[in-house]
């Protein structure tokens, strides 16, 4: 993908500060982090979204995530919380459409938050729940 920045720094075409890397994905620093530390994890191939990536491909992301995590409470960046998150689809803020997890070290008045739209915290009944719940299994079918 030439125009997509993810895979030039794949390549090497692009700049990048390596964390962590092997054949499966690569793991650099964000160059607009929330806060010092943060560590995006991408795949090698080309994944637009979720749906577009491999379930193997996405259990490494996810385990190469919390291994760097761990290493960011040990590197005595400031660290006390860290907050995995993957944006999948303009309407859930995707901004690079290749697949990436964002692993953000946080720490207490950090200042970032994501903020709830206006009907959290209104309980469904179950019945709704049960309902949706039967719409996704079906789905994973």
């Amino acid at each position: 993908m030439e125009n997509c920045v993810f895979c030039r720094i794949v390549e090497g075409a692009e700049p990048a500060s390596i964390v962590y890397a092997d054949e499966i994905v690569i793991a650099f620093m964000d160059i607009q982090p929330v806060n010092p530390g943060h560590v995006l994890v991408i795949p090698r191939k080309h994944a637009s979204g979720l749906s577009d990536l491999d379930e193997e491909t996405g259990a490494h992301m996810f385990r190469i995530a919390m291994r760097i995590a761990a290493a960011l409470r040990a590197s005595g960046v400031k660290c006390e919380g860290i907050n995995l998150f993957l944006a999948d689809g303009k309407a859930a803020s995707q901004d690079i459409f290749h697949v990436h997890l964002h692993v953000i070290p946080r720490f207490r008045g950090d200042g970032f938050h994501v903020k709830a739209g206006p009907n959290y915290g209104v309980r469904p009944s179950r019945e709704e729940l049960d309902k949706i719940a039967e719409r996704i299994r079906l789905a994973m079918t």
